[in-house]
């Protein structure tokens, strides 16, 4: 990974933030195996499926902007950690259930809710306290290594936690909640990050991560972006008819084509984190997400299994390539004392271009066709990245990262 890659884990409370991120990654990944496999089980209904993600959306909706306020409030680490024990104590009611034939269908979408909320919590509080635990110079190595946390726990968490359901659900169960307990204590161990911010919740304050994007264009236009390319251009709800239709691959080829985004992110992850961004950070963006589009229509267009996988894992680097000064923008743009409220709309528009992206692939799909879908999608990703390139300026002429920091 280089030197400068091993000098951020020789820094303890980096260290430890990625140790949780790890940690809370792949205990989130393995829960949504087991509890989706343990739901359809006991139910034998799709659409009890579909309610699985239903009960984690709900409490995102609900609770985002009050979860931004207070990482705006109290000790982020704190926070941090609060939640990663919620988890745990969630994931250990799933380990009892399972053991004891209790775990129906409504006790799991509690336990679901409830690891929702946690995670409405955690999601601004990880993104806001990042820039704390590093330089403005080191932030976007520090990103590329997050998100290579976030990957390899994508591809390793459902085959993981695949492998040890069909064992023992109550065993999988178990180890999820050591990893959350393990998160907590690791998040429990960073300092540093004690501001006293004491705002009075109104809704103003409640609502100030909006107006802040709002007034500062750089960071509209970074979140905005990757909102309408997400939303355009996401073609996984339709790997399914990909795999059986068109590939003509079977369930091996799905796997196979569910693992190349993660794949491609891992490894652009890591590279960013030996040699990160230093110049033109605002056109290598923009060539990303448009490159994005590219594979995504290359995807669309394949007959060829490899030519597929390629398609995606270029999608996916891609991708990283835009989160990584996408969250430099946004986080370095952003005050401290806004960072929790700012994270906390991002964190809205990701979750909801994720949730909209897959609804929108489906009813393109079906009025136009698979294929017509998935590559009309990639071509409009290619179109709003140069509608943003010539209406955000601002966002076009970032150069070196390190500059956008704000205290």
């Amino acid at each position: 990974m280089g030197t400068d890659g091993d000098a951020l884990f020789r820094q303890p409370r980096f260290a430890l933030f990625w140790t949780a991120r790890v940690c809370s990654s792949l205990a989130f990944q393995m829960t949504a195996v087991a509890v989706g496999w343990q739901i359809y089980a006991l139910t034998g209904s799709t659409f009890a499926l579909g309610m699985v993600g239903l009960a984690q959306f709900l409490p995102m909706l609900a609770l985002i902007f009050v979860a931004g306020h207070v990482a705006d409030q109290a000790d982020r680490s704190v926070i941090l950690r609060t939640c990663l024990a919620v988890e745990a104590a969630a994931a250990v009611t799933l380990a009892f259930g399972s053991a004891g034939n209790w775990l129906a269908p409504a006790v799991i979408y509690a336990v679901v809710a409830l690891i929702g909320a946690a995670r409405t919590f955690e999601s601004p509080t990880l993104a806001a306290l990042l820039p704390s635990l590093v330089t403005a110079e080191q932030f976007p190595r520090a990103t590329a290594l997050s998100a290579s946390a976030l990957q390899t726990a994508t591809i390793l968490g459902p085959a993981l936690g695949g492998a040890l359901f069909a064992v023992s659900p109550t065993l999988v169960f178990v180890l999820i909640a050591i990893l959350y307990v393990t998160g907590s204590v690791a998040a429990a161990l960073i300092r540093g990050d004690t501001l006293a911010r004491r705002e009075k919740l109104t809704l103003d304050t409640l609502f100030a991560g909006v107006h802040f994007i709002r007034r500062e264009r750089i960071v509209l236009g970074a979140i905005s972006l990757d909102l309408f390319a997400v939303l355009l251009g996401g073609a996984t709800a339709l790997l399914p008819v990909y795999a059986r239709e068109i590939l003509h691959s079977g369930p091996w080829g799905l796997g196979l084509l569910r693992s190349a985004p993660a794949i491609g992110a891992l490894s652009m992850s890591l590279a960013l984190a030996r040699r990160p961004l230093r110049r033109r950070a605002g056109p290598i963006m923009f060539i990303a997400v448009a490159v994005f589009g590219a594979a995504t229509c290359v995807f669309g267009l394949s007959r060829w299994l490899p030519l597929s996988f390629v398609a995606l894992m270029v999608a996916g680097g891609a991708d990283v390539v835009s989160v990584v000064v996408r969250a430099a923008v946004v986080q370095l743009g952003t005050p401290d004392a806004m960072r929790g409220r700012v994270s906390a709309v991002n964190a809205l528009f990701i979750g909801t271009s994720n949730q909209l992206g897959e609804f929108e692939s489906g009813v393109t799909a079906s009025l136009l066709g698979t294929v017509p879908s998935v590559v009309a999608g990639g071509i409009g990703t290619i179109l709003v990245a140069l509608l943003w390139w010539r209406r955000f300026p601002e966002l076009r002429e970032v150069d070196d990262l390190a500059t956008l920091s704000r205290t």
